[in-house]
């Protein structure tokens, strides 16, 4: 079917309409003016980040809640829901952690990405971060505070970590063990993350740093961006991310990034 002149014809819900040519004209500057789509993307982007950083407040008076109710509860069902109330809300700000992440990567692409970065903080603070889930899963985890000092963005080697570590956690059952380890190679450093947890098939593996992709797809909880960050943020160092795994066993992620000249003294 044919539009009249000066008129361009569209669809609404399944109807033939007509645009006149004026409005046209504005929505097709609109796709093509991409100093207006990057303004709408950086908005959007922005909106995100506030909102996650503020929604973060209350799930905090949450967590702190459930930590109060928990020794006033009477019954061991009652225990029960409330853990699993407690588990939900981990998840919940694990998931909005995880969005923020992803924002906070697309806005820092045009930062400085390659500064020095003494690792033993970064690794000591992340211990200290796992310290109680590991606990409560019934895991140990074992992280050696190197002194390397590598060429790269102290947020994005954090989360990159932070994501490998709690992958880690999640998918090793009670009783296992996760290991972060750290060693120079010559030009390089060597940050792995190993667990014996349920490991991926090798078919699966090609596919893991996918945005939303499980390495266990059975299970449903969290948005499976965990992988998804870790090799953007690596792509934008220009780092590598290196996967060996086998299926019952566990994994070893390995982050390989430049290593300083000199390690700086912390």
């Amino acid at each position: 079917m044919e539009a009249a002149q000066g008129k361009i014809a569209g669809l609404e819900f399944g109807r033939l309409y007509m645009l006149p040519q004026r409005r046209r004209r504005r929505c097709t500057s609109s796709v093509l003016n991409p100093e207006a789509e990057h303004a709408k993307r950086g908005f959007s982007a922005t909106l995100l980040a506030m909102a996650g950083h503020d929604l973060r407040q209350p799930l905090q008076v949450i967590t702190s809640a459930h930590d109060v109710l928990a020794p006033t509860l009477d019954s061991e069902e009652q225990r029960e829901e409330l853990a699993r109330a407690a588990d939900a809300t981990a998840e919940l700000a694990g998931m909005l952690g995880q969005l923020v992440e992803a924002v906070q990567l697309r806005e820092r692409s045009g930062d400085d990405l390659h500064v020095p970065v003494p690792l033993r903080p970064i690794l000591e603070d992340l211990a200290a971060e796992f310290a109680e889930m590991a606990r409560r899963k019934g895991i140990t985890v074992v992280v050696t505070a190197a002194r390397g000092t590598a060429i790269s963005h102290p947020v994005l080697l954090t989360g990159m970590l932070r994501n490998l570590i709690r992958n880690a956690i999640d998918y090793t059952p009670a009783e296992g063990g996760v290991w972060v380890t750290c060693r120079r190679c010559g030009p390089e450093l060597r940050i792995s993350v190993r667990d014996t947890g349920v490991g991926i098939r090798a078919s699966a593996l090609s596919a893991i740093f996918r945005a939303f992709q499980r390495a266990d797809e059975s299970r449903t909880d969290g948005l499976g961006l965990g992988l998804f960050i870790v090799k953007h943020a690596a792509d934008l160092l220009g780092h590598r991310v290196e996967v060996r795994s086998t299926e019952g066993r566990g994994s070893c992620f390995t982050v390989v990034a430049g290593a300083a000249r000199y390690s700086l003294s912390v």
